[in-house]
């Protein structure tokens, strides 16, 4: 009868010890279900908040986006990013948009969105990280924003993008991809720029220029120490675009230039570049000489366009090879 008990005590401590590892995993359970349900809101929240979005009630879509959700929750301010602006996902993440993002994530060029660190007439960029945790920076060009028309001069005579069609979002996809040939090629020959590392349809991922909480200022906002050695740089650099690259940027400004203490200056926004044969290559190269000017004498420059002119035409830059 002892060892009955014994066997029945014993069996009784095993049953307590099954429930308390159901009680255990039925928690874990219910706590992962949770878990699923709060990135579900992600999405959920997009489907209800406004009819741009009724899109993504369609199952195909749905599940598509369910497996980057929580990638996205950065932009809709979840998280560690719960100050950010929600009407700035609204303006930004159309249709276009949002599965340009997911083709980029499924191609491992994006892991995440994560806040907006710069906001100009054509295009929002965003901080985000890639696969490997390295900061990017994702420029979404606005896909229902007519200013793309008033650009046209840009592309029109521009033989890498002749025989295109006109309409506005084929305008959208001609400027991203103008973008990041620009740079390419301007990175070919050594010159300060972001490095494009991915592009799809109105996005295009770049180096990101910044520290972990915003991204470097505008040379227009900084005092700099030593004014000639960056006009001298800048000088070079449109120098170097015209004669090695071919190319002229078209809008130099201090908006368009960042400044960083340990690099320099950097040179950005170079989707209206155009290469010299374009009817108004010389126009544009006159123009962005003369900013650059302008800059230096506000910066107690003794400096003149005439002879800021002839140096860009006729610099010696021997000593500029091109990048393998």
């Amino acid at each position: 009868m002892k060892d009955r008990k014994e066997n029945w005590d014993e069996l009784a401590i095993n049953k307590n010890r099954n429930r308390k590892g159901k009680s255990k995993r039925s928690k874990s359970k219910k706590k992962i279900n949770q878990d699923e349900r709060d990135d579900h809101d992600f999405i959920d929240s997009l489907e209800t908040s406004t009819g741009k979005y009724e899109w993504m009630k369609e199952k195909r879509y749905k599940s598509l986006f369910r497996d980057i959700e929580n990638k996205l929750q950065g932009v809709m301010g979840k998280g560690s990013f719960e100050w950010v602006d929600r009407r700035v996902f609204d303006q930004v993440f159309d249709r276009l948009t949002l599965m340009s993002i997911f083709k980029l994530m499924k191609n491992e060029v994006i892991d995440t969105v994560d806040f907006p660190v710069a906001r100009g007439k054509e295009a929002h960029v965003f901080h985000g990280t890639d696969p490997n945790g390295k900061p990017i920076a994702i420029k979404i060009f606005h896909t229902s924003n007519a200013v793309f028309k008033n650009l046209i001069q840009y592309i029109e005579g521009d033989r890498r993008f002749s025989g295109l069609r006109r309409r506005h979002r084929d305008l959208v996809d001609i400027w991203v991809r103008k973008e990041q040939r620009n740079l390419s090629r301007l990175a070919k020959w050594g010159l300060k720029v972001p490095q494009p590392l991915g592009i799809h349809k109105n996005v295009l991922v770049m180096d990101y220029l910044g520290n972990d909480t915003s991204p470097y200022p505008k040379l227009r906002e900084v005092s700099v120490e030593n004014p000639q050695e960056v006009y001298d740089e800048l000088l070079e650099f449109l120098a170097v675009a015209w004669q090695k690259a071919n190319l002229v940027h078209g809008d130099f400004s201090p908006f368009n230039i960042l400044w960083s203490d340990e690099v320099g200056p950097i040179v950005i926004d170079v989707g209206q570049a155009v290469i010299q044969t374009h009817p108004k290559a010389q126009e544009f190269l006159i123009r962005d000489v003369t900013r650059l000017v302008e800059w230096g004498n506000k910066n107690g420059l003794d400096v003149e366009l005439a002879e800021a002119m002839y140096e860009v035409l006729n610099m010696d830059l021997t000593h500029i090879v091109e990048q393998e």
